[in-house]
């Protein structure tokens, strides 16, 4: 890959969503603030939308980039860019208003369709599946994950400190040859774009990024990731966004055991219990941060050490960082003496 994309696409994205932000505040601040209630993580009205600069910064960065170097398939990112638009509107829509549980749903899964319609007729993750099966369950687990990117959007700074490090460490496998250039290129731009965003949402944030921007952030992240396993690395794909995948599966769970509206804002994710836990939202993002390093780490183990011992161990080894980590969040921490 040309090493002068992997500099300017970031980059241009970095200060375009910056500049966006700037110019788009006073519009948010008026029309798109976002109250406290006794669910959220904020105390004082703050704008939300941010995530439209982010969103705009990619798509423009990633068409200028591959217009100007040709790295990636067009037609392929069109229909990918179609689908991140369709999300953003409903996301947009759902920060003004509130959209029913399930027209909100349909347009998701809509948008996922489209997704994995991109996908060619050979592309197979588990060949023992039947392909219409494989393709049924990628549209349920790309519906659970564009969802759970929004859910998990519940803390200042933590889409950042869970996006830059997966992106940045999908940029690297596709610089040195194992992921295609198209979703490389979107890796590198939303990696770019989130630095941009990251200024503005640092604690106590003046900025959120909203619906419109969580969900279609979930969306890239995930066909990235598909994309990823389908260059024969599917255990990296799995690894790398593995906190996320943790933490609102498990709670997911627990709310149905219990009976919960799954679909009704809470604050009962391991991030969440970790501030009221005596946490403060720096050490909750820094351990999420640091955590997601390591998983890129085992990650990029498994891509270039093919041994079954090998991949077995990293998996243990991302398993029990992960554990580790829910385990503290879960906990009241101790006074430092």
């Amino acid at each position: 890959m040309n090493p002068l994309l992997t500099i300017a696409t970031p980059l241009a994205a970095c200060i375009l969503c910056s500049v966006l932000i700037i110019v788009l505040h006073p519009l948010l601040e008026r029309y798109a603030l976002a109250r406290p209630n006794a669910r959220s993580s904020h105390s004082v009205p703050t704008p939300q939308g941010g995530g439209a600069a982010v969103i705009i910064a990619v798509i423009t960065s990633v068409a200028v980039s591959a217009s100007v170097f040709g790295a990636a398939n067009v037609s392929s990112l069109f229909a990918i860019f179609a689908a991140t638009i369709l999300l953003a509107l409903v996301g947009a829509y759902d920060d003004l208003r509130t959209m029913p549980v399930g027209p909100r749903l349909l347009m998701q899964a809509v948008a996922v369709g489209m997704v994995l319609a991109t996908l060619p007729a050979e592309f197979h993750l588990v060949p023992t599946l039947p392909v219409w099966l494989e393709r049924s369950l990628l549209l349920i687990g790309g519906l659970w994950f564009v969802n759970l990117v929004n859910f998990m959007d519940g803390l200042d700074w933590i889409t950042v400190a869970e996006t830059v490090p997966v992106t940045a460490a999908l940029a690297l496998f596709g610089f040195y040859g194992e992921l295609s250039p198209g979703p490389t290129i979107v890796a590198l731009a939303l990696c770019g774009a989130m630095i941009g965003f990251a200024p503005f949402n640092k604690p106590v944030a003046k900025l959120f990024l909203g619906d419109v921007g969580s969900l279609p952030i979930g969306l890239l992240m995930g066909w990235c990731l598909l994309q990823l396993a389908g260059h024969g690395h599917l255990l990296a794909a799995l690894l790398l966004p593995l906190y996320y995948l943790a933490d609102a599966t498990i709670t997911l769970f627990r709310r149905l055991m219990r009976g919960e509206a799954v679909w009704i804002a809470h604050r009962s994710h391991f991030y969440q219990q970790a501030t009221n836990n005596g946490f403060s939202v720096t050490q909750v993002v820094g351990e999420v941060f640091v955590l997601n390093i390591v998983l890129a780490a085992l990650a990029a183990v498994t891509i270039w050490l093919k041994s079954p011992y090998v991949q077995g161990m990293t998996l243990l080894l991302g398993l029990s960082a992960v554990a580790l980590v829910l385990s503290r969040f879960s906990r009241q921490r101790e006074p430092l003496r």
